[in-house]
């Protein structure tokens, strides 16, 4: 059986990283997986990318940008909620590329800004090949949002867009209804790595008649393993003395990634023997608004160092307001460190509140404050590091998703 993954990047992005290890881990259990990308960060064996030479690079820089154009101009000429949104209007034709051919199975993962338009997933859908589409957020079944918030509108006919600040039928209404068009008569199956997605998914007007799943994404248990702390701290240059708050994603300014509620959460803790380690983009003068010493660590992209860094730390907190199942927290939970998320998105699914972290109530940073408190004070932290194990091993090991997987695609071909 041959699998090809598509995803716009190999290694960017959370969504990336997902689709990489389930490459992996499809390989482990004896599929032949390959991945199809945009933008190649890494030159390795089975990822391949569109962009040959630089021509094409060039043509796939000018349709991203073209794309967020079209975007700008019916955000009327705001950048506010430029990446809050996709409308998929140009990509790239691979229906005829090789891979695509000799594939069995066709697995979409996030393939936004410019990889595949939607006319590029109606000629994949032509093929006649059964296709599996990972929902890593909510845009395969809304009209043009990645998150849609508080709005049900996609679960009958997206309009009047938040995002846009328009009113009645405008772009999302028109994206929303070219993909009932391919979707009505596709051979896709649609699968939510979160409970939370599968049920948003359920509900919504493009998906009616659907199959759709949860399987959650994997994690290589061997990389993200448990190690002594003092020896990470040290090989980190990080305090010995300190309890340790790890913090971060790919942009921690990002609005989404509720950094205010987090800085009033640590004014609210009022305790000097914190500190706050960071890793991701983080601005100067966001950095000088937190309440306590910062060690910023920058982009981190080698596994084995993101590994010792979530050892190093005694808690991974999360301020997030929009999330599906994040990496990083799988990622911190199998190193043994303890979470603290808001209630949203996967989150709850994730974090077994007073078991293995805290699950706070929704954007209460107060709440979020009494969570890091609860872990920071928790007498047996060996036995909280156990269930965080335990919960990885259990759910989330590469050979636990990939044969759910592997029972997906097997059913599919018969």
């Amino acid at each position: 059986m041959k699998i090809l993954l598509l995803n716009t990047s190999d290694r960017i992005g959370g969504a990336a990283v997902a689709a990489h290890r389930l490459m992996q881990a499809l390989q482990k259990q004896g599929i032949q997986a390959d991945m199809l990308v945009r933008d190649l960060v890494r030159e390795e064996e089975h990822v391949y990318t569109v962009n040959r030479s630089g021509w094409m690079r060039w043509l796939n820089c000018f349709r991203f940008y073209w794309e967020r154009f079209i975007i700008f101009l019916f955000n009327h000429f705001s950048r506010s909620e430029l990446f809050r949104v996709s409308i998929a209007n140009v990509g790239n034709d691979i229906s005829r590329n090789k891979l695509v051919q000799d594939a069995d199975i066709i697995h979409l993962h996030w393939i936004n800004q410019g990889f595949l338009s939607l006319k590029d997933i109606k000629a994949l859908v032509d093929l006649r090949k059964p296709i599996v589409w990972t929902m890593h957020d909510m845009w395969p079944c809304t009209g043009i949002c990645h998150h849609a918030r508080e709005c049900n509108k996609y679960q009958e006919l997206c309009e009047s867009c938040f995002y846009l600040k328009s009113q009645s039928f405008d772009l999302s209404t028109n994206v929303y209804r070219k993909k009932k068009f391919i979707y009505q008569n596709a051979n896709i199956t649609f699968v939510g790595c979160s409970d939370w997605l599968k049920q948003k998914a359920l509900v919504s007007g493009l998906l009616k008649r659907k199959h759709v799943l949860n399987i959650p994404n994997a994690i290589n248990a061997s990389v993200f393993c448990q190690k002594e702390k003092v020896a990470c701290r040290k090989e980190l240059n990080l305090p010995l003395d300190k309890y340790l708050i790890l913090f971060g994603a790919l942009n921690v300014t990002d609005s989404r990634k509720g950094v205010d509620y987090l800085i009033r959460s640590l004014f609210l803790l009022r305790r000097k023997d914190i500190e706050l380690v960071v890793f991701g983009q983080i601005k100067q003068e966001i950095k000088s608004m937190f309440p306590i010493p910062i060690h910023s660590m920058g982009y981190l992209s080698d596994e084995v160092k993101i590994s010792i860094l979530y050892n190093a730390v005694d808690l991974f907190v999360t301020s997030s307001l929009d999330e599906n199942l994040p990496n990083t927290i799988m990622e911190a939970m199998a190193c043994g460190t303890p979470c603290v998320g808001f209630r949203t998105g996967g989150i709850p699914e994730m974090i077994d509140h007073k078991r293995n972290g805290y699950v706070a109530d929704y954007k209460d940073a107060e709440d979020l404050a009494r969570g890091i408190r609860w872990v920071l004070d928790y007498p047996d932290k060996a036995r909280l590091s156990e269930a965080c194990v335990e919960k990885v091993q259990r759910e989330y090991a590469e050979e636990v998703v990939a044969k759910r997987y592997i029972d997906l695609y097997n059913e599919l071909v018969k």
